[in-house]
């Protein structure tokens, strides 16, 4: 996954109608376990861009979607954040989230 900052955060966002970027700090073990799923992910679902990002570097971005905790997946359809999913429960439930 490639680490985006919060612009190109936004123009994906604005460029596709789904997208995800995912949130999440280096020193978190949910994280790393988040992670590993989200490259799974990425793997394949090919059509929908996704990227990631330290939440300790976007202060702006948490603070705009009113981030919880991480690991955290934004979800973008339309150009709109539509959902925060804090659980991953596993890639099938995050594969279904990016496919409905």
């Amino acid at each position: 996954m490639e680490e985006w900052n919060q612009q190109q955060w936004k123009k994906v966002m604005q460029d596709h109608e789904l997208a995800a970027f995912y949130l999440y700090t280096p020193m978190c073990g949910t994280c790393a376990v988040a992670s590993k799923m989200m490259e799974v992910i990425e793997n394949v679902i090919k059509d929908v861009p996704i990227g990631k990002a330290n939440i300790n570097f976007l202060e702006d971005l948490a603070m705009e979607h009113q981030i919880e905790s991480v690991p955290c997946l934004l979800i973008s359809r339309d150009g709109i954040v539509t959902e925060k999913v804090y659980a991953f429960q596993s890639v099938q439930n995050i594969y279904e989230k990016l496919k409905k």
